[in-house]
């Protein structure tokens, strides 16, 4: 065991020298954080003399991955959000309205009636053609787009003798329609969060219509609320009348929506929009042909033809660019405008006109977010959490090293390198994966670090039994080693199983623990079977002792 090859012996440096090279950042943690910012805002935004003095901080041949520090360390942000789910139902009933006026024009004219937000309800103004007009709107209904709902229709179609014909969504669409709510109210809030440049958030479905957000580095739970609550729902409406009548009423099938520039002013328009902002493909802040900010707009292809197709037959009609239920313009259709593309134009500031393009980029909210449950962790709890956790750390490795000093010597110092290298490898590979360390992981590293020298001790006691036998030390030694080895190997393979079902099982926290519980193992049987062997290896050589005192 005392043989080791020369390929073995480079391989095992190289592995514990490229571990302390990815760990090097976090010993630089401030300038580190500073530079990796800069960088990315610089992505983001260009460079400026402020953020080219930041990246400078760092020097870009060096590695700068960080372990992020979680929000019980940092201080942040804990948001459980709620998702209306039902709103959606309403959207699709206001959406469903035009295609069903559309379709029973040519039968009958027809009224919309006031109904449920999750019904639409038409009367007819010939009764007796309602068969006819039942079986005209089941025609609009299309194959709900789900394994589950497989061979359903989304609409179900009812009417009544007295002329009232009813649609809703079915059951197997409501199913399928709050799946996708869900998913896309998940990656909208992860891209609001993401455009703002925050560090490793935490953003979970729980349950079947709640949301957990956790973010590190947010100053506070209001502050998260106005980055992800912000719905950007921008639609493009056809303008019915504009007035100061504040209580006007708009009629069935319109509404009432106060103007952004004009104080006093309202619109009625078309609750059915011609093209929203689902069809957006970018927007950028830009300037307009008067150098005041704007906010320039592309459409996809379905979006630019609709978009298109509106202005090309309603050229002298004004029609309304509504952000969150309030006109922002209401432009006259001067000609036709092909290619999807425009611009936004307001009483904007180049911020509020950035701050818009991000927020139609990262798209609208589906539905609303009811907050049930919000909390802030300071910065002070958290540095306390740290402080807290390194002065655990500091003890407990104290502790270990002067324990192994005092009950092996020699090897006990092996020992303490080892374990050195151990800690500096698991930072290492937290940096390298981008993990988030919590204050459970820090428990975790506390507890590695106890356990790191297990498999010492059991190769030094395998040492000293080998030894009351009368054998030679070098043969002591190989066989140390090598009867230690199943031993460590067991044991090691148990805490990494129970390692992996934590973080399979578990969350958050538990997940954290179990991240670097598990590289604390694979770290502590490298450096205990390779590490520590390869330095008594190089001593034995040199020293060539004829008794070895363990």
């Amino acid at each position: 065991m005392l043989q080791i090859d020369l390929w073995k012996r480079v391989l095992i440096v190289l592995t514990c020298a490229v571990g302390l090279w990815l760990a090097l950042p976090n010993a630089f943690y401030g300038p580190v954080e500073q530079h990796n910012d800069a960088v990315q805002a610089i992505e983001m935004r260009g460079a400026s003399p402020e953020l080219e003095a930041q990246r400078a901080l760092w020097p870009e041949w060096l590695p700068s991955g960080l372990v992020n520090l979680g929000l019980d360390l940092r201080g942040g942000a804990h948001l459980l959000a709620e998702v209306q789910v039902e709103d959606v139902y309403e959207s699709r009933m206001v959406a469903q309205w035009p295609e069903v006026r559309d379709a029973l024009r040519s039968l009958t004219p027809v009224r919309r009636q006031p109904s449920e937000p999750d019904e639409l309800r038409v009367r007819l103004n010939d009764p007796t053609k309602m068969p006819e007009a039942i079986q005209i709107v089941r025609e609009l209904a299309r194959p709900v787009q789900t394994l589950t709902g497989a061979g359903a229709e989304d609409i179900v179609v009812t009417g009544s003798s007295d002329g009232i014909l009813a649609v809703t969504l079915s059951e197997a669409e409501q199913q399928a329609t709050d799946e996708r709510t869900m998913q896309q109210s998940l990656e909208i809030i992860r891209r609001r969060i993401d455009e703002v440049g925050t560090r490793e958030p935490t953003i979970q479905r729980q349950g079947s219509d709640r949301i957990l957000i956790q973010v590190p580095g947010v100053g506070s739970a209001a502050e998260l609320k106005e980055i992800i609550g912000t719905t950007a729902q921008l639609t493009f409406n056809p303008v019915v009348s504009r007035g100061t009548d504040a209580n006007a009423n708009p009629g069935i099938g319109n509404k009432l929506v106060p103007s952004l520039d004009e104080e006093g002013a309202y619109y009625i328009i078309e609750s059915a929009a011609v093209v929203t902002g689902e069809e957006l493909v970018d927007a950028q802040p830009s300037f307009d042909q008067n150098g005041r900010p704007a906010v320039s707009f592309r459409f996809d292809t379905t979006g630019a033809r609709r978009f298109g197709d509106y202005t090309a037959e309603n050229i002298g009609s004004p029609f309304a660019i509504v952000l969150d239920d309030e006109v922002i313009s209401a432009p006259t259709i001067q000609s036709h405008i092909p290619g999807g593309s425009g611009i936004i134009t307001g009483n904007f500031t180049v911020e509020e006109s950035t701050n818009l393009a991000v927020l139609l980029r990262a798209g609208a909210l589906p539905a609303g977010l009811e907050f049930l449950e919000e909390r802030t962790i300071g910065p002070e709890l958290g540095q306390d959490s740290i402080d807290a956790g390194k002065v655990a750390t500091i003890v407990a490795f104290v502790a270990v090293l002067v324990f192994m000093f005092a009950s092996y010597g020699l090897f006990g110092v092996f020992a303490n390198i080892a374990l050195i290298i151990n800690v500096a490898m698991i930072f290492g590979l937290l940096s390298l994966v981008g993990a988030t360390l919590t204050l459970p992981g820090i428990a975790g590293i506390v507890l590695t670090v106890g356990m790191a020298v297990d498999a010492n001790v059991l190769v030094f006691e395998r040492i000293r039994e080998e030894l009351r036998t009368a054998k030679g030390p070098a043969r002591a030694i190989s066989l140390g080693y090598e009867k230690a080895l199943s031993a460590i190997i067991d044991a090691n393979i148990t805490t990494l199983i129970t390692a992996v079902i934590l973080f399979t099982m578990g969350s958050g926290p538990v997940r954290g623990f179990a991240i670097t519980l598990g590289f604390g193992i694979i770290t502590s049987v490298f450096t205990a079977i390779f590490v520590t062997r390869l330095m008594v290896a190089v001593w034995f050589e040199r020293a060539r002792p004829k008794t070895i005192e363990v």
